[in-house]
């Protein structure tokens, strides 16, 4: 057996490479390789990726303020994965532009109201954009991802939607579902036996049907309005900033995904059915039916084109081509997306400031009490509630005051000027903020202070037009601006008059918790009674 055994050495062993000319300091790091261990080369390569990624963040950061450093590939993910007001007010403070870079993402944080309002009206450098999963729970081909004159051309036939004229016909629907809920605040308020509830779950709910009646009238149960209710929190979850970009069973994307899945097919249900009742000529109730109706219009006006007859019809504003159930459904969607969190942090917010401040309360109620001739179970029409300026004071103040959208992604589709001395890389996010121009006290003389005053009496208006960022500007501006605010008052006028309610304040009730938009830490503890005249 010996006799047969050989030795065997590897040729690249000390292999010289043949004839090839190598330079010496080349063949040093060929040899060096050659020796190295696997652990040693997996270290080596970490080492350079380690300093690539540092090396592109302080040449993406350049003079901006931000830290000089990055945590290697993750930066700041675990801070983001409970997002803390403090931090984000902190970064606002720290300059008109900074900057964090998570992963792969470079953000820059552009803070100030010209700052803002540049990435706001720069459609040219960066369009909107929200978190990677939410092309899987909107649908990648839904009209939110549009961009230029696709989403322009979109917009003009949702427009019709938003006048004086459509916000008046969903009124009644909203007072229906107020008149509801408001038994069931008397209701939690007894089942609890008195005791404070946290109400901006409730809140959420309340605002889920409204918008839900708004959007798709009669067509959804309340059945499936409180299963949307309460799983809404799901997708707003599944939306959040920094999340996974895939979805991998029982995450919070996951978990979205099956939330926003029911939704859609609930709001396609709803599509089928107006487009029964408007092709029957039924009258419009809600926002589906307005839209339904306006494709039905275009349709008969391109029929009586072709026939060469449109005698006795008038074209309308807008030609729409007819939608699919399911893209009815995704639109519908991108509404109560737009509105939900949004509308329910400032509902939660309102009635805890209403409560700290019965002198406002009280102007608020018998506003309410006179417009509506002294009978407090009245429903108004839009005459009448454009007509209430203090109680729209209130909202207009509530809104600048407690914001509740804070910040605005945007992708940056080319390299972006945004000053002087800096630009934004191609591919960055980069976040303004409406919070800074919403403080500025040159603007808003003690901006800490809630006072309806400052637009109902003062010159907030005027001399804050270029502040008030609480909708946005530019191509887009909330399309549903001024439904939100009259909603808003709707709400606490018909609240200030049937209910008397008492916030039970706790060491958390003025600090700040950032869920897609912001509540109080305590969630606002509440309890409600009915209002004895």
């Amino acid at each position: 057996m010996a006799s047969n055994a050989t030795s065997f050495t590897s040729p690249l062993a000390s292999a010289k490479l043949g004839t090839v000319a190598v330079p010496p300091q080349l063949e040093y790091v060929i040899d060096t390789i050659s020796k190295a261990s696997g652990w040693t080369i997996v270290f080596t390569l970490l080492a350079v990726l380690v300093a690539w990624d540092q090396i592109k963040y302080v040449l993406n950061k350049g003079t901006i303020a931000g830290p000089a450093w990055k945590i290697p590939f993750i930066g700041p993910f675990l801070e983001s994965l409970d997002p803390k007001f403090e931090e984000y007010y902190a970064k606002w403070l720290s300059g008109p532009l900074s900057c964090v870079s998570v992963f792969h993402k470079f953000v820059v944080i552009a803070s100030t109201k010209d700052m803002a309002r540049k990435v706001f009206n720069s459609p040219g450098y960066v369009k909107p954009c929200v978190v990677d999963v939410a092309h899987k729970l909107l649908g990648a081909d839904n009209w939110v991802f549009l961009d230029g004159p696709a989403h322009v051309e979109f917009r003009k036939g949702l427009n019709g939607l938003f006048t004086r004229r459509a916000l008046e016909i969903y009124l009644p629907g909203q007072e229906e579902v107020y008149n509801r809920y408001f038994k069931s605040f008397l209701e939690i308020t007894k089942n609890a036996g008195g005791k404070p509830v946290p109400w901006m779950p409730h809140f959420r709910e309340v605002i889920t049907a409204v918008s839900c009646r708004s959007f798709v009238g009669h067509y959804i149960s309340d059945e499936a309005v409180k299963k949307i209710a309460d799983d809404y929190y799901l997708i707003t979850a599944a939306l959040e900033l920094v999340n996974f970009p895939i979805i991998i069973p029982y995450t919070k994307t996951w978990y979205g995904k099956k939330a926003a899945d029911m939704v859609l097919a609930e709001f396609a249900k709803c599509a089928a059915k107006s487009k029964v009742r408007m092709a029957a000529g039924g009258e419009a109730t809600c926002i589906m039916d307005a839209w339904i109706k306006q494709m039905i219009d275009s349709k008969k006006w391109r029929e009586a084109v072709a026939s060469g007859n449109t005698e006795g019809l008038e074209k309308p504003t807008h030609l729409l081509r007819d939608f699919t159930d399911y893209e009815i459904s995704q639109t519908i969607f991108t509404f109560l997306f737009a509105s939900q969190d949004a509308t329910s942090s400032a509902a939660t917010w309102l009635f805890q400031t209403m409560a700290q401040r019965p002198e406002v309360l009280d102007r608020v109620r018998e506003e309410n009490l006179k417009v509506r001739n002294g009978d407090i179970h009245a429903p108004l029409n839009m005459e009448q509630l454009e007509s209430m300026t203090y109680t729209r004071a209130v909202v207009r103040e509530l809104l600048r005051y407690r914001p509740p959208v804070i910040m605005v992604p945007y992708l940056v589709k080319k390299a972006f000027p945004i000053s002087e001395d800096y630009t934004i890389p191609k591919g960055s996010m980069v976040v303004p903020t409406t919070y800074m121009a919403l403080r500025d006290p040159e603007v808003y003389p003690n901006p800490d202070y809630f006072d309806p005053e400052r637009y109902y009496s003062g010159d907030a208006e005027a001399k804050g037009a270029k502040n008030y960022l609480v909708f946005g500007v530019g191509p887009h501006y909330c399309l549903g601006q001024q439904y939100a605010q009259l909603n808003l008052a709707l709400f606490v006028g018909k609240a200030s008059l049937l209910l008397d309610w008492k916030h039970h304040p706790t060491p958390l009730s003025e600090e700040i918790k950032v869920f897609a938009t912001i509540f109080p830490k305590d969630d606002c503890p509440l309890t409600f009674e009915e209002r004895k005249w």
